[in-house]
């Protein structure tokens, strides 16, 4: 693995905590609430790098809600940036109330990456996300999440959090027990990871190959469950524990649905080691505005089904809107990261709660983990540009990397996802639908399907084949499409 030494080291000095300064911030705290005929005692406080939570402990019948409504003026009496009021810390029966100090300390990648916890994490996909508001380190393993949604606006330190997370993994992970494909509309965030041995393909930054590399990642999750089953195993894990037994034993598994007249080879081919594979979206939104619907669908099926065939979705996003972050898209994902948001209806629309449009920006994040309602204020690790470099340097340095050609090109069959092969044969029912569509002046997959009595597989299949045919035009980013055939009086 790369040396730690590629790395920025913190600070040697640590700023001490004046405790006589939090315990005046306490008795003003209590004066200002008192001012709003709010009683309240702080009973303790928690100093960390960036905030200090005060515990208030409400007199009785005095609601959390209303310390939460009056915030804002908090804020103002209290002359900070902002406050974020927890009406529930877990195990304790206080309201915290944190405050952003003076003196903001940065959180170093290095420290985060030389802590036990890290250290001591067997699983090749665990990710550093920085240090939480006591200072303590925080890592979180992708394989348990199972996929990642990840929003924030300009400045908010999202991009820097993206790549901590891509550091981690190569600081813990080899090409052969991890790869990636890399969607970056920008051309400027992923880039960087050009040529690193762990990629699949080259970065994707044109969003036509992007939805093939993610109907590709469908055919592979579809493969991949085909193999466990043959084998009678449960998960990649225990599908690449079984290879390995098998290869000690010196009797490998040959591949159960080789068949003599599909490759060159004259032997039977034997099974290996599959990688986890970890598709990391820059700007979600472009994606969703250019290929829309297709889109959707494709990550919807990955999200349900691909966990156990060991791929693993991160999704990130400036604009973290409804249209954008669909209901659909939610539903599976269930582990999200909100940077700064610029509204409280942003907040909502990513943690389901409001919170982020409070936080300070510059890696101040809400981490919701899978099985949790109550999000985790965490400080984002900082790594620079330079760092970056060094170890991006570093892998090339160790090996070049084995692209898999067919992942952007769509595949050579259309197995799987919605795409159509432009040799394939039309429907049977084609020529109706199109009557049907063009007499309608409408499309859409359920129209064909209830007309036709039809399931949503073949029905999708039908438009997509009319939109080859140029007879529709493709989704937009609402999803719908216009037809392009002229209606049957006009020809």
């Amino acid at each position: 693995m790369p040396s730690l030494g590629l790395l920025a080291k913190p600070p040697e000095e640590e700023e001490p905590v004046d405790m006589f300064a939090l315990e005046q911030t306490s008795r003003l705290i209590e004066a200002r609430l008192n001012d709003y005929r709010v009683k309240a005692d702080v009973v303790g406080f928690s100093p960390g790098p960036v905030i200090t939570r005060f515990e208030l402990d409400l007199a009785p019948g005095v609601k959390a809600s209303r310390i939460s409504n009056l915030s804002r003026d908090l804020a103002r009496s209290l002359s900070a940036v902002a406050v974020r009021i927890v009406e529930v810390i877990p195990g304790q029966p206080y309201v915290g109330l944190e405050l952003p100090n003076k003196k903001r300390q940065t959180v170093y990648l290095r420290e985060v990456l030389d802590c036990e916890k890290f250290r001591n994490d067997p699983s090749p996909l665990t990710i550093v996300l920085g240090k939480d508001i006591a200072g303590q380190p925080v890592v979180a393993d992708l394989g348990k999440m199972p996929h990642l949604l990840v929003a924030g606006t300009t400045g908010s330190g999202k991009s820097v959090g993206v790549n901590a997370m891509i550091l981690s993994i190569l600081y813990k992970a080899k090409p052969e027990d991890v790869r990636f494909i890399m969607i970056d509309p920008k051309m400027l965030e992923l880039s960087v990871y050009e040529g690193i041995p762990h990629l699949l393909t080259e970065v994707v930054t044109d969003m036509k190959d992007a939805a093939n590399a993610l109907r590709w990642c469908v055919n592979e999750m579809e493969r991949r469950y085909k193999l466990m089953s043959a084998l009678g195993v449960r998960n990649l894990a225990g599908y690449n524990d079984k290879i390995k037994q098998a290869e000690n034993m010196g009797r490998p598994i040959p591949d159960p649905f080789w068949k003599p007249g599909d490759s060159m080879d004259v032997t039977h081919p034997v099974l290996k080691k599959e990688p986890y594979i970890v598709v990391m979206v820059d700007e979600f939104a472009d994606l969703m505005m250019t290929a829309g619907k297709k889109v959707e669908e494709l990550i919807a099926r990955l999200a349900q089904k691909a966990r156990a065939a060991g791929i693993h979705l991160v999704l990130a996003t400036q604009r973290p809107s409804v249209d954008i972050i669909t209901g659909l898209i939610k539903a599976n994902i269930p582990t999200r990261i909100a940077f700064t948001v610029s509204s409280k209806i942003d907040s909502r629309t990513i943690l389901d709660q409001g919170g982020a449009e409070s936080l300070l920006g510059m890696g101040d994040m809400l981490y919701l983990a899978p099985n949790s309602s109550i999000p985790v204020r965490v400080h984002g690790a900082f790594v620079r540009d330079q760092e970056v470099h060094e170890v991006v340097n570093d892998w090339k340095a160790r090996g070049r990397p084995q692209y898999i050609d067919n992942i952007i090109k769509g595949g050579e069959d259309g197995e799987g996802g919605l795409g159509f092969d432009s040799d394939e044969e039309l429907d049977p029912l084609f020529d109706q639908a199109v009557e049907f569509v063009v007499e309608k002046r409408r499309v859409s997959i359920s129209g064909v399907q209830r007309q036709f009595r039809i399931g949503y597989n073949r029905a999708a299949r039908i438009v997509e084949q009319m939109e080859v045919q140029q007879i529709v035009s493709p989704p937009g980013h609402n999803g719908n499409r216009e037809v392009l055939a002229p209606p049957p009086h006009e020809r």
